[in-house]
């Protein structure tokens, strides 16, 4: 027993000389060396810091948290929620006649205001009438108020979750009307999940509002949303978008194209956070505070829009070697195959919505001078022609996902499209009358009875 402890003594003793030695060391090596004084600043040689090596222009400021413009511009109105008057109001007028109801279900797509909705409606229920109304407010806006629990459906998607949820729910508010349950994502939790709820949110206490957003309303048992008032958040349209990024810029003082904000509204596909996002990363990418057309194809990697009108003009001439051209330097660019096909299919789309409805119609979302080219462009085509062209990019992209040569199909599809008007005209082929069709049938020749014996 005494030679344990002495062996211990000794071991111990070694340690914190081992300790004692290494410690200046790992100071010195952890540690940031001290600033040198005015008077060694001055006398030493400046050097470039490997922040400066790596960064050209880097001079060593203090680095700020950067917020993410989604974050930063994120809506705290009903009436900033683009593109969603009309639930905005409904909520509103809900509010105001004492008509709401013990839960809602918000559907749509990612990026529409689902939750931003859900935090101002519970902000518009909680906060009002409070003589800390400010502070509520800006706590349940951050997602942070003890009376609004937000909650995710991904990760806490299981029934004990549930059980838990529901043993909160008794409990009544700590300081403000109702106790409201955001829970974001509500198509993720299991069936004993939702099962354990639906007598709560059938019946729960007076004190208890539950908010449901989901991206897959489908996914949602139809016994739940039969407790539920059901909105459904519609896209929002690249018009919209372009204009609250437009505001935005404009906030942030930055310059950019008007081809290019709608060109990012239409890359959207109708989600204002996708925007923001994809904006956010042009404003990083920019080094003269502007954006262009030009950095919107060098940080996305997109071909310039003047490249693919190029080839459909090309392909509206009927020259199939200009077409084969264009179609291989937008290829040579970086771009796709997939994402060619893609391209031309929306031109194709731009130029037949020009041709049917005008130049000056709301569904031709391109700006002024790309209206006015689309409106060029369609007097090369036929509309039934534009629409069997669409047909044939879409075709071709499918099939070149399964082929082992996906140029030649391209290829071929480009030819087949610059040489659309020596095939049979699409409206004889649509309604079954081309040449073959009117083609003469022969009589065949009709056999006499025969006679009986």
């Amino acid at each position: 027993m005494a030679s344990s402890t002495k062996k211990k003594k000794d071991t111990d003793a070694t340690l914190e000389a081992t300790g004692q030695s290494l410690m200046p060391g790992l100071i010195q090596d952890v540690l940031p060396t001290a600033a040198p004084s005015a008077s060694s600043a001055s006398s030493a040689p400046s050097a470039n810091s490997p922040m400066q090596e790596l960064i050209p222009g880097f001079e060593g400021q203090a680095t700020k948290a950067y917020t993410v413009l989604a974050r930063r511009y994120r809506s705290r109105t009903f009436a900033e929620v683009v593109g969603q008057d009309t639930i905005g109001r409904t909520l509103q007028n809900a509010i105001a006649t004492g008509r709401t109801a013990h839960a809602y279900l918000f559907c749509g797509t990612r990026g529409v205001g689902k939750t931003s909705m859900a935090r101002i409606f519970a902000r518009a229920l909680n906060a009002r009438g409070q003589t800390q109304a400010t502070e509520i407010g800006e706590a349940i806006m951050r997602g942070d108020d003890m009376d609004v629990v937000e909650i995710d459906g991904a990760s806490n998607r299981g029934i004990d979750d549930a059980r838990d949820l529901i043993a909160g729910a008794g409990i009544a508010p700590a300081r403000s009307a109702y106790k409201i349950y955001i829970i974001d994502e509500v198509h993720m939790l299991t069936t004993p999940a939702f099962n354990a709820l639906l007598k709560t949110m059938e019946e729960p206490p007076p004190h208890v509002k539950f908010i449901l957003c989901t991206t897959e309303a489908h996914k949602v048992p139809a016994t739940i949303q039969s407790r539920c008032q059901r909105f459904d958040f519609r896209n929002i349209s690249a018009a919209k978008i372009a204009g609250h990024l437009q505001d935005v810029l404009r906030k942030e003082s930055i310059a950019a194209d008007d081809a290019a904000v709608m060109q990012v509204a239409r890359l959207a596909n109708g989600s204002m956070r996708d925007g923001l996002s994809l904006l956010d990363r042009l404003v990083a990418a920019s080094t003269d505070g502007r954006i262009s057309t030009a950095l919107l194809a060098d940080v996305l990697g997109m071909p310039d829009d003047s490249v693919v009108a190029g080839l459909v003009a090309a392909i509206g001439a009927g020259d199939a070697r200009v077409s084969l051209e264009r179609a291989a330097a937008l290829l040579e660019g970086g771009t796709s195959i997939d994402q060619a096909l893609e391209l031309m299919a929306e031109r194709f789309r731009i130029v037949m919505l020009a041709a049917v409805c005008g130049a000056d119609s709301e569904l031709l979302e391109v700006a002024d001078e790309a209206r006015a080219e689309a409106a060029r462009d369609a007097k090369a085509f036929e509309p039934a022609t534009l629409a069997h062209l669409i047909a044939v990019c879409d075709a071709v992209l499918r099939s070149a996902k399964q082929s082992g040569a996906p140029r030649t199909l391209f290829d071929a599809a480009v030819v087949r499209m610059a040489l659309a008007a020596r095939f049979a005209p699409v409206a004889e082929v649509g309604a079954g009358t081309s040449a073959r069709a009117q083609a003469p049938v022969p009589e065949l020749p009709v056999k006499k009875p025969l006679r009986p014996m």
